[in-house]
């Protein structure tokens, strides 16, 4: 059995060792010197199991392996599938996916897989080549099972036949190294090489064929890959014995070359094959076809039998492959063929848009990131070549967010410069790449970006400072007001609790934490106090929280809750002081003036007089808002010598309250009659109606006043209108409202004081006559005070009348009328 040898058995074994060696010693040299780079390569077999180590990346990189987990390591494919795995347990490299080297690279002599580590915080980008070695997983193949050759029975001697190559996928040794032909007596098996230095098997006629004894020969020609182990394939060869057929075809070229745009459409022309044979008839008609044809090829390329003509049958990717080498045979009708090489060139397009991968993404970022965070990483590329495959990357510019590139074809997007969620809570950013094609191809991906919140608002009052009014006397838990706070802060950032800041008058009013609204805790007296302050806290809950106070103003409002109080005369039990009067006084002389006061302000302590018992009727009248007790007519005989009368004093409440004052009047003979005392007696009347007069002006604009400004400047405008009261005495004085325009205003809100002492108190508007009276209630001392009334009533009546002062350096506050 003839057999042709391309080496022999020995240099087979030597050769096989040899591509060992030094797949292992390329192997080490880029284990230990392209780490030094910021790259790792390994040379990986292919067909290895999932799971398989390829190297521990860890290691080789310097890493340690606890930062795997930590700065979320990965490995991202260069526009290749994902075959292969980090394993950050251990920092291994893994196969993850079945690796078909004759799938991925064809017949391509290297065949490189681009990997890239990814670490962030801070990013790093570590590039991983990963070589995939070729083993012998494929058998030489045969394009058909069968050849046919017609040979004339007049071929001579010598004469070859160029046969068929057998394809095998693999590379190199694993690669046909040889070819063997069944025995038999007329042929041979020789190996001749083309110009691209690929060899090829010929049948070489060995002895002279008789149709006539032989009309067809059948042989067996196997081809053998040098791999181990060692894999072969068959195909048959059946040899018809034929008339002379004396010329083999010839082409005009042995190797043509042509391009062909990618893309290009289907029946371009891409080259016409020309051969020639200078037999007639059937032996000089030729008939064109492709030697073997790739499966990727099929359906891509077609030639015309008749003419050569080549043309485009289906889709040509510059991507898929750039080039396309083809066997063109051309065989006659007697059977004999020649062949020739057909080297197609594809020419690269624009034709594929950029690719935008997101490798790393966060959704959300908080809004107190500083500048330069990190929120996506994103890889860039382009399938196509030279200008064509140069990608830009940008986003829109009114963002504030920037792109920022460290590592080729990745771009990290980082923040550029303050974010505000309670302006802009989310952002949809447009990333758009862009080839520098023409015309350029661009892809567009939109990223939407959720700003997280901080707790960077404080609590905003609606109103930094309010007013409150409170009725005295309500209710412990009356509702008095609600306070709003606002923060722009979301969900638990947002939420406010209300608090009493100042601890002092946190006895007052209690308040609603969740709401804000706030209740009395005490009942209030007005004339304890009439106004105080409060602070109020809202706080919300964010890590740390934020505070902001706002002041509350609670004005307590009067109620009619206290009687008249009668002044003079003094009422004690057992003993009412008596008022002298001269027998001979006319009608309208002043006797005595009762003196009260109120405790409430405003309306509630207006007090009117008058009189509901007498000793006798019509004789005494008293003034219904001064108190001035005047005869209505002169006195007679019969008239009794003592007079005592009951003065009743209400004051001006909605519900008004009252008192009664005893009044004792003695009639003196010999007593002088002061002109003084009733000589002026219509002026007076004339003067009380006037102040009516005014009072009633007054109260009508003061009501108008009312429709037009709030509740709190009422109170205001009120608490000034009151007389003042000290606040360390409870000694009762007179309202303005009643007072003649001669007094002096010295108190705040009230018209009682807290001295129990009352120290020379004379009548309000009574300037004719000088009633004064104390706390010593001894008769002795009153009897002497009444006999000496008249000599010292002249004394102390000045021109200055109807003005009220109060004495300096007195213990307690008094008042002197003159």
């Amino acid at each position: 059995m003839p057999t042709v040898h391309l080496f022999s058995k020995a240099c087979l074994i030597m050769d096989h060792r040899q591509n060992l060696q030094g797949w292992l010693s390329f192997l080490l040299f880029s284990l230990f010197f392209s780490v030094s780079f910021g790259e790792v390569r390994y040379v990986h077999p292919e067909e290895m199991q999932r799971g398989s180590v390829i190297g521990n990346v860890a290691r080789d990189l310097g890493l340690k392996v606890t930062d795997l987990d930590a700065r979320r390591a990965r490995i991202v494919a260069e526009g290749t599938r994902q075959l292969c795995e980090l394993d950050t347990a251990s920092g291994n490299l893994l196969i993850s996916q079945r690796i078909d080297r004759e799938e991925l690279c064809a017949q391509a002599t290297v065949c490189i897989l681009q990997y890239q580590l990814l670490l962030e915080d801070p990013l790093q980008a570590f590039s991983i080549v990963l070589d995939i070695a070729d083993i012998n997983d494929n058998s030489p193949v045969f394009a058909t099972g069968e050849i046919q050759l017609d040979l004339v029975e007049s071929t001579v001697l010598g004469r070859r036949f160029p046969l068929e190559s057998a394809h095998d996928p693999d590379l190199g040794t694993n690669s046909v190294r040889e070819y063997k032909l069944s025995q038999n007596e007329h042929f041979a098996l020789e190996m001749s090489t083309q110009i691209n230095g690929n060899a090829y098997p010929e049948l070489v006629l060995k002895k002279a064929l008789d149709r006539e004894a032989q009309a067809e020969h059948v042989l067996k020609i196997s081809a053998i890959d040098g791999g181990y182990p060692v894999r072969s394939g068959t195909a048959s060869i059946r040899v018809r014995v034929l008339d002379a057929n004396d010329n083999v075809p010839v082409f005009s070229q042995r190797v043509y070359k042509a391009s062909v745009p990618e893309n290009a459409p289907i029946g371009t022309v891409i080259t016409t094959l020309n051969a020639t044979d200078l037999d007639e008839g059937v032996y000089g008609e030729l008939t064109y076809s492709f030697s073997h044809l790739l499966d990727k090829m099929g359906g891509v390329i077609e030639i015309n039998p008749q003419s050569g003509e080549v043309r485009v049958a289906g889709v040509i990717d510059y991507e898929e492959a750039s080039s396309h080498e083809l066997d063109v045979q051309a065989k006659d009708g007697g059977g004999q063929a020649s062949h020739c090489k057909l080297i197609i060139d594809v020419i690269d397009v624009n034709d594929n848009k950029p690719v935008i991968e997101i490798k790393s993404a966060s959704a959300n970022v908080a809004e107190d990131s500083k500048p330069g965070t990190m929120i996506a990483l994103i890889n860039i590329y382009d399938l196509d070549t030279g200008s064509s495959g140069r990608v830009t990357c940008a986003i829109p510019d009114n963002l504030p967010f920037k792109l920022v590139s460290e590592v080729k074809n990745y771009y990290m997007l980082v923040t550029d410069g303050l974010l505000d969620r309670e302006l802009q809570p989310d952002y949809n950013i447009t990333v758009t790449a862009t080839d520098a094609g023409s015309p350029s191809l661009s892809s567009v991906k939109v990223m939407s970006i959720v700003v997280t919140d901080v707790n960077d608002n404080a609590p905003t009052f609606t109103q930094r400072e309010y007013n409150a009014n409170i009725l005295e006397n309500k209710p412990v838990g009356t509702f008095v007001m609600k306070v709003n706070a606002e923060d722009a802060d979301d969900r638990s950032n947002a939420k406010i609790r209300y608090q009493i800041a100042n601890s002092e008058v946190s006895s007052f009013l209690t308040i609603n934490t969740d709401t804000g609204e706030l209740f009395t805790s005490r009942l209030f007296d007005y004339e304890q106090s009439a106004h105080f302050q409060i602070k109020v806290t809202a706080r919300d809950e964010g890590g740390p929280p934020l505070s902001t106070t706002c002041t509350i103003n609670v004005f307590i409002q009067d109620q009619n809750d206290n009687s008249p109080v009668v002044l003079y005369p003094v009422q004690s039990a057992g003993f009412i002081a008596e008022d002298m009067v001269p027998v001979e006084a006319p009608r309208g002389y002043l006797v005595t003036k009762v003196v009260a006061v109120d405790a409430d302000s405003g309306h509630n302590a207006w007090l009117s007089y008058r009189i509901i018992k007498a000793t006798r009727p019509n004789l005494f009248m008293v003034d219904l808002h001064s108190g001035e007790i005047r005869t209505m007519r002169a006195f007679m005989e019969d008239d009794e010598p003592k007079h005592t009368l009951i003065v009743l004093v209400t004051d001006n409440g909605p519900e008004s309250l009252s008192a009664t004052a005893t009044v004792s009047i003695m009639l003196g003979d010999g007593l002088p009659v002061l002109s003084e005392l009733f000589e002026f007696a219509d002026e007076s009347q004339d003067s009380d109606n006037l102040t009516l007069y005014l009072i009633i002006a007054l109260s009508t604009v003061s009501s108008l006043l009312l429709l037009l400004i709030s509740g709190v400047f009422y109170f205001k405008l009120c608490r000034r209108g009151y007389v003042y009261r000290s606040t360390t005495a409870s000694l009762p004085v007179f309202p303005t409202t009643y007072c003649p325009p001669s007094f002096t205003d010295l108190s705040r809100c009230g018209t009682l004081l807290k001295d129990e002492r009352y120290d020379s108190f004379l009548t309000t508007g009574s300037w004719r006559g000088d009633f004064r009276f104390g706390s010593n209630t001894d008769t002795d001392t009153l009897k002497k005070r009444s006999a000496a009334y008249q000599k010292n009533t002249l004394r102390r009546v000045s021109a200055d009348r109807g003005s009220l002062k109060v004495r300096a350096g007195a213990p307690h506050p008094c008042y002197v009328i003159k």
